[in-house]
């Protein structure tokens, strides 16, 4: 990847040639009624996140916002642990969370002045996943899930979100026009709209980078590869066959969340090992799509209106002086 982002930097920069004003003009006329033609379909890419390699470190989060010119959140300190970020929003596409599980003794010995000055204390990698599921630290790189049949997508009443060549989930900025329907249809809390220019914002896949034959930034700067970009096919296998190795490594609740579909969810093309209820992660046990009570709106709507016409001719007619 690395010489190919230097090919590209090498390519002979070019501009449109100049226009007449005549030329110019028709150019305007046309422009309004012209189709682009459809990029053709591509390998369906996406995300695997094995939470159980993430160290914390945020390189993601500064590799996501350096790429997309993001704009900085402050320097506010939040108080828990060493998420300052807080949550996905506008201007921040990915968001490292920090789930602190000591137990009281061990936040105790954690915070004695003597408590890792002994070499005694120290223990070996190989009795880590014996250890009480209270003494540990979960960290997660959180982002669009990239939904196969995602809500926001079919909420969306201007076209403005689409599945691109892809299959990923993409927002064209310049067709949003603020609704938030997108918002209020994602279970996962990852669309935000932003308060400056009023059109909803998240993770893209570096859409741009992927058409230019290029990982995303995020996944380029992980120094542990707890972000893992590539085929979604092939992402599952390599997710199934760590979910394998941490079970013969003594990590028995080590598992899959959002690779495959469930009665409420479609499946998930960003998806990650887990080694603890979703609800922990601060993602939901759940998934569920709310399309699916559609059905029973639509009926609860067509009879409540019958029934207010059916009342109207009551009174209409029935009651007539």
């Amino acid at each position: 990847m690395a010489s190919r982002e230097m090919e590209l930097s090498a390519l002979h920069q070019t501009s449109d040639p100049p226009r007449g004003r005549l030329a110019e003009l028709v150019r305007r006329l046309i422009y309004p009624f012209q189709h682009g033609e459809a990029p053709k379909p591509q390998t369906p890419t996406g995300f695997y996140t094995d939470t159980t390699v993430c160290i914390g470190c945020k390189a993601c989060e500064v590799a996501c916002k350096q790429w997309n010119q993001l704009p900085s959140d402050g320097f506010n300190w939040s108080g828990n642990s060493y998420d300052n970020t807080n949550e996905l929003s506008a201007t921040t596409w990915r968001h490292v969370k920090f789930i602190e599980q000591f137990s009281h003794e061990s936040s105790s010995n954690l915070t004695s002045p003597t408590s890792l000055t002994s070499l005694d204390q120290l223990v070996s990698l190989e009795t880590v996943s014996n250890e009480s599921p209270l003494n540990r630290w979960l960290m997660m790189s959180d982002h669009c899930k990239h939904c196969l049949a995602a809500p926001c997508h079919q909420a969306c009443p201007t076209g403005a979100i689409i599945q691109n060549e892809f299959e990923n989930v993409y927002i064209q900025a310049d067709i949003c026009n603020g609704c938030s329907c997108c918002i209020a249809a994602c279970p996962f809390g990852v669309i935000t709209r932003d308060s400056v220019g009023g059109h909803s914002h998240k993770c893209t896949l570096c859409y741009d980078r992927q058409r230019d034959g290029l990982e995303p930034a995020c996944a380029k700067a992980c120094p542990t590869q707890s972000i893992v970009f590539g085929p979604v096919e092939e992402l599952r296998e390599k997710a199934g066959k760590r979910v394998e190795e941490l079970h013969q490594r003594g990590v028995p609740q080590a598992y899959l969340y959002g690779d495959v579909p469930s009665e409420t969810y479609s499946e998930m093309h960003s998806f990650y090992l887990l080694v603890d209820r979703p609800s922990v992660y601060g993602l939901p046990d759940a998934p569920f799509n709310p399309w699916l009570h559609m059905m029973g709106d639509y009926v609860r709507s067509v009879a409540g209106g019958l029934a207010a016409i059916a009342v109207l001719l009551v009174v209409v007619f029935l009651l007539k002086p």
